[in-house]
């Protein structure tokens, strides 16, 4: 995307910057963040950004540099070569804090050095946007989505498409064919960790992330709640009919935190989360862990309304802690090739 790069005798750097579109939501970005890396190069007195617009052939060559020559779109996450984790995050009810789990995960992975991507596939509850903060729409190059980048997360949502919070109303259909294209047609780069952030209950898309990621696990998020774990077993326990691997249970509301004697006040039950754990496991024969135990604090919902998530603004809280911990386990097993066919055979000798 760079034009030209020259610096003027008296120190006053010319930067120019080819969008992709003329209606780049990205150009005020772009050129304040072009304006502050210039600024700090030895011997540049002032900086000026000039954009220009991408001919139809320089996207078609951007979309060949990312994508390769191939002109059928496919799943990367689905190839036998792929190195990306995928946590399809699913819950049995909604009002579980699914999403404020998803957001802080993503947040904490990306703080660790991983590149992240967040799917928000909850088509008719969107609300990652929001609470990932994301202010720009994706950007499309040709047949190609390039997803914002929120907090170090490349995020994308139905929610960036719609107008004025208009409401999404589609059959099951639509609903797997727009799952199908955020994962094909968007480019999400060479990813650590994909979390998707799918709808409540044991639906359409539960149903199409298993058909069109087989790879992806399963991290079921309850509440301590005896209403919540029944449901959430049902959640989980859809990976018998998928054949999928569960990451494991993350109990979220688990307490809350008396601000005057410190004492832990149960006020959903307790045990839920281990309860939905030890059940998963016996139904499925395998080992389902209790990723950890998040207490009850307002400010991850006034995070998630502000868009900064409390990983971010307060990570020695106790809920950024027990978010911290979930994030270390989960993130704790470092893509690598052991297992994989590297496509070899041995050579014949003449």
């Amino acid at each position: 995307m760079v034009k030209s790069a020259t610096v003027d005798p008296d120190g006053t750097a010319r930067i120019g910057i080819y969008l992709t579109v003329s209606g780049c939501p990205m150009k005020e970005t772009l050129t304040r963040d072009v304006t502050a890396a210039v600024s700090k190069v030895a011997g540049v007195a002032r900086v000026e950004v000039e954009l220009d617009v991408m001919s139809t052939e320089q996207r078609q060559a951007l979309q060949t540099l990312l994508r390769g020559d191939n002109p059928v779109r496919e799943i990367p996450f689905a190839m036998p070569g792929s190195l990306t984790r995928v946590f399809a995050v699913a819950s049995g009810k909604g009002g579980v804090g699914k999403s404020s789990v998803t957001v802080n995960l993503a947040v904490a992975m990306a703080q660790q050095g991983l590149s992240v991507g967040v799917l928000d596939a909850d088509i008719y509850g969107f609300s990652i946007p929001r609470m990932l903060g994301v202010q720009h729409r994706p950007t499309k190059v040709e047949e190609m989505i390039l997803p914002p980048l929120s907090h170090g997360v490349k995020v994308i949502s139905i929610g960036m498409f719609t107008k004025d919070n208009t409401p999404v109303v589609w059959r099951g259909p639509m609903l797997h064919r727009a799952l199908q294209q955020f994962l094909s047609d968007v480019y999400w780069g060479d990813l650590d960790v994909l979390l998707m952030d799918l709808p409540p209950g044991t639906g359409d898309v539960a149903i199409s992330v298993a058909q069109l990621v087989p790879s992806a696990e399963i991290l079921v998020v309850t509440t301590p709640q005896l209403a919540a774990q029944e449901v959430a077993e049902r959640a989980g326990s859809i990976a018998l009919q998928t054949h999928q691997r569960i990451a494991g249970v993350v109990e979220n509301m688990s307490y809350l935190e008396c601000p005057h004697c410190d004492e832990k006040i149960d006020v959903f039950g307790s045990g839920g989360g281990q309860a939905v754990a030890s059940s998963l496991s016996t139904r499925l024969g395998a080992e389902v862990p209790l990723l950890g135990q998040v207490p009850i604090d307002v400010r991850l919902r006034e995070g998630g309304d502000s868009g900064q998530p409390l990983v971010l603004s307060d990570p020695d809280s106790a809920a950024s802690r027990a978010l911290l911990d979930i994030t270390a386990r989960l993130a704790g097993k470092p893509r690598g090739l052991a297992g994989m066919s590297l496509g070899l055979s041995p050579a014949r000798r003449a």
